[in-house]
Parts: structure tokens; sequence; C-alpha cells
């Protein structure tokens, strides 16, 4: 019997947990309904629990055979602050709160893990069943890290795998170096001189120069770059005046920067600081750039993204996983644990959904008929890397 079939026996029993996550979804820090029923469940399997770490995190234990080799599986639990449209029974009871993301089945297919493994314990090592809280911006892979996650729980790697709708349902993409980009926000504040609209010559416009700076912005990219680089830079705000006859003395733009690398998004804060600081004596207006570091890039490391693929291609055939995926410009904080650990990050296909529905959209809903895939997907990893000696 395969993986995949020996778990559809508990399929009706894990959708029905990830269903009644998806109606409870639980903001950043605030998934404490949602902890305590993971934990309830890893207990009652006989494994091992941790609660609190990270605030709302929790980290179960699994041990097999006699070998001092651990790895850790990271599955994240929060919701976002969206109103759902969706009409279903499951929908969420909360207003203004869903699992637009998919972490109700992120969670719900490594507590299927969870089970099978700690009633099969066909490996040599230990376990560490890591569920995250806060992804969704608010940075709760880092909080875990700095409550001790590595020093508790030794792991020589990590991983991570995240639904990707667009995908064929069971289908695997793994791919070694960046997987997803570094997440960085700027608000860029101009001060200028008001007056009348009819007299711009009294004044010192920010509007104008706000519009300098927008169009300046988009040379970063294409002039500023090694065209092999990839990066973003959009400006996604621009907020002046109330009147239709006054030059305000106060714009202000916002925005994101998306980048593979550390050098890059060096170069572009770089770029934007110095573009920020010729408009302002161009215009003369004054300008200030606040430019806030968010996620860092996700970058898996070869030797465990060619573990990753192996499995994957073992479980669902090679012609179902995609080793040349293409990297997202979207961030993920399961970077915070690759910058300290070898792992690797991998999409599951979720189908092409309703609508061709994507992630964070209103009318999401992750797919139960891959929850078996991803739970025999991690089972398979553990016993492939903690395979016992021979």
């Amino acid at each position: 019997m395969s993986v995949i079939e020996s778990i559809r026996p508990r399929l009706a029993k894990l959708t029905e947990i990830r269903r009644d996550l998806h109606a409870h979804p639980e903001l950043a820090f605030a998934e404490h309904r949602t902890a305590e029923l993971i934990a309830r469940h890893l207990e009652a399997a006989g494994i091992e629990v941790h609660r609190g770490l990270g605030k709302t995190g929790v980290v179960g234990v699994v041990r097999g055979g006699r070998s001092l080799r651990a790895i850790g599986l990271r599955a994240d639990i929060d919701a976002l602050p969206m109103q759902e449209r969706n009409e279903f029974a499951h929908r969420s009871v909360h207003e203004g709160c869903m699992h637009a993301c998919g972490h109700d089945g992120h969670a719900t297919m490594l507590l299927g893990a969870a089970e099978a493994l700690a009633a099969r314990r066909d490996f040599d090592g230990t376990v560490y069943l890591i569920f995250q809280p806060a992804e969704e911006g608010e940075g709760g892979g880092l909080a875990m890290i700095e409550d001790g996650l590595f020093e508790r729980f030794p792991m020589e790697s990590v991983f991570g795998m995240h639904n990707w709708p667009g995908m064929p349902a069971g289908q695997f993409g793994v791919r070694s170096g960046p997987v997803m980009a570094s997440a960085d926000r700027f608000d860029i504040d101009l001060l200028g001189h008001g007056a009348h609209a009819a007299m711009p010559h009294l004044g010192a416009d920010p509007v104008t120069a706000g519009a300098a700076l927008v169009q300046a912005i988009q040379t970063i990219v294409s002039r500023t770059l090694d065209p092999i680089d990839s990066a973003v830079v959009s400006v996604t705000r621009f907020n002046a005046g109330e009147a239709y006859n006054v030059i305000p003395d106060r714009a202000q733009l916002c925005g994101t920067v998306r980048a593979f690398s550390e050098v890059v998004q060096d170069r572009v804060e770089s770029a934007l600081r110095r573009i920020c600081d010729g408009v302002a004596a161009a215009c003369d207006v004054k300008v200030t750039l606040d430019y806030r570091r968010g996620y860092p890039p996700t970058i898996n490391s070869a030797a465990e993204a060619a573990v990753c693929a192996e499995v994957a291609s073992e479980l669902v055939g090679s012609v179902n996983v995609a080793t040349d995926a293409r990297p997202s410009m979207g961030a993920e904080d399961f970077a915070y644990f690759l910058q300290r650990k070898p792992g690797c990050y991998v999409w599951i296909g979720n189908g092409e959904g309703e609508g061709g529905c994507m992630l964070h959209n209103p009318t999401y809903d992750f797919n139960d008929d891959i929850i078996a895939t991803g739970v025999a997907y991690w089972v398979e990893l553990v016993r492939k890397v903690l395979a016992p000696a021979r």
C-alpha cells in the first residue's frame, strides 16, 4: 500500500479539522484557539508538546530510533484580516478575518504527518513539528527563533511547504536557491511650501516633486541593477492635498521593494536615497525617506532541495515535480529559518481553484484533495532524511 493510500482512512477526520480551522481563523499572535487545538491533537497522538514559543507557537517532538540527528518541519497557522466571500458551511465565523492563504491546510497536513510519524516511528532521529504563528507580515518565525527555537530544539535542517493555486493539485514545485523574495517597505515624506493653485510660483510644490520621484523610481531596476538580477520597486500610495485650488505643503509616497538577494536590496535602497536627495534639490522641497527591511529572501540550500525533489518524485512521479519552478516575488518569513539552518521550502499544487482564485483572495479555499499528498510528503521526507544507518 502506498503512503498516500495508507493515509486515506484518516482523510475524513483531517478534512474535518481543516474546515474547523478555516471556520475559526485567528490573526497574528492571537492564534490561541488554533494553537490549543493543535496541541490537543498532538497530545492525543502521544506526542510531546511545547506551547507558547513565539507567543502562540507550538512545537511537537516525535522521536524514533537512537540517533541524535534531528530535523524540523514547519507549518504556519495564522489567518488574514480579510472579509470572506465564500458561502460554504465552513466559511469564517469571524467578520473581517479569514484563512485566505491556506495556513489551515498547512497546519492540517503537518498534524496528519505528526500522527503518522508517531504511529510508525520508522525513522532514526527526532522530528520537531513547528506550528508557527504570525507569518502574515508579523514575523512569527523570527519570534520563535528569538524565543530559543533552535537552542531548545537543535536541528540540522528545517523544511517548509506552501500550497500553490494555479499549479495542478498534488504536483510539487522545488528549486535550489531563491524561491521567494524579500519584502521591504518605504515611506517618502515631502515637505514643500503651500500656495494658491493659481499662484504656484509662490510655493514649493510637493506634488510635482512626488510625481518626479515616482517617475525616477521606475529607473532603479532598469538602469541601476544588473539586468540579470531581479527586483520590483512599486510605489503603491501617493497622498497629497485636500482641495482643488490649493497646492499642499506635504505629500507622501509609500511602496514596496522585492529582491532575491541582500546585495540587490542594498543597491535599491542606496538608489532610492540618491533619487530622493536629487529630487529634493531640483524641486526645492525637503524629502525624507524611511526605508524598512522586512522579510529576507527565502533561499533553499542545494542539498536539501535535491532531497525534497527526490522525495516528491518518488511520491507523485518526476513528471509531476517542477524542479525549474520560477521563484515568486511574494515573501515568506520561513526565510528567517533558512538564514540560520539549511533547508528547503516547496510548493504543493492546490489546483486551479474556482474562477482561477489565487492566494489572499476573498473566495479562496484550501483544496482538501491534496491533504493526503501533503501528509505523505512530510512522512516520506522524514523517512528519507532520517533513514536508519545500514
